[in-house]
């Protein structure tokens, strides 16, 4: 109803508000995060912007971690959804 979709809106508005504050204030990614995007990043030209000099460099190690597991992410995600979703009914039926 009218109110689910106000309060998705509110919420999606909120962590857009604190993404823009993070990158604002030069928090640096983590190392998970750094290692994933880093090619994005790169295509992008985001390492370009001063608050990219925050983030510390990927290591060779982190960079091997990241190839090597990339092709099990769609798995873990689906699989992460489908126990959310899990959870999600046993909260309801409550």
């Amino acid at each position: 109803g009218d109110e689910a979709v106000a309060d998705a809106v509110a919420v999606a508005s909120n962590f857009e508000r604190m993404v823009r504050v993070a990158d604002a204030s030069g928090i640096p990614l983590d190392a998970a995060l750094n290692a994933m995007t880093e090619e994005l990043r790169h295509d992008l030209g985001l390492d370009a912007y001063a608050a990219a000099a925050n983030t510390p460099p990927v290591t060779a190690f982190q960079r091997f971690a990241t190839r090597a597991l990339r092709p099990l992410l769609p798995t873990f995600v689906k699989l992460i959804g489908r126990r959310l979703a899990k959870l999600g009914d046993r909260s309801t039926r409550a």
